[in-house]
């Protein structure tokens, strides 16, 4: 199907997420984020949280979840935040490893062999992927890409 577009504006609002602890989880993004609880549904049937900042909500936190993430099966591959600079991708970096996050990989790691391009790709604590990243300043600086024909982010 082709033709005009119907949708002239069109950007990803917030992303909803299951999650097994909500207080675990909100901590999480809190920190990582700096993101402010903006409405919490305190029912122990329906426990959630919307984390916002600077006026714009960004996540919701559901708790109606049991296990871990899987990545076996359809649906969110994983989440991706952008960020300005090298230098905010290794501040994050920094604050994930105090918490004890796990990591795809070893340090930042550009999205694909040679690319401006690139960042961290970890867990949060249900196990749902998710990447930091910044869109230049990555060619050079960091290892090489662990896949030399996909994209990074699609294989971790």
């Amino acid at each position: 199907m082709s033709g005009p577009t119907l949708l002239h504006t069109l950007q990803t609002g917030h992303v909803g997420l299951n999650v097994t602890d909500l207080d675990r989880s909100v901590d999480f993004y809190r920190a990582l984020f700096g993101l402010e609880v903006t409405h919490q549904g305190t029912d122990p049937q329906r426990r959630f949280a919307l984390l916002g900042r600077d006026g714009r909500l960004v996540v919701t936190l559901w708790q109606q979840s049991e296990g871990a993430f899987a990545t076996t099966t359809p649906g969110l591959h994983h989440l991706s935040f952008e960020v300005e600079s090298l230098d905010e991708v290794r501040t994050a970096e920094s604050l994930l490893r105090e918490l004890g996050t796990g990591f795809a990989y070893d340090g930042v790691v550009p999205h694909s062999e040679g690319s401006a391009s690139g960042g961290i790709f970890f867990t949060d604590p249900d196990g749902i992927r998710l990447e930091i990243y910044t869109r230049t300043g990555v060619a050079g600086t960091t290892a090489a890409a662990p896949t030399a024909d996909a994209p990074t982010c699609g294989f971790f």
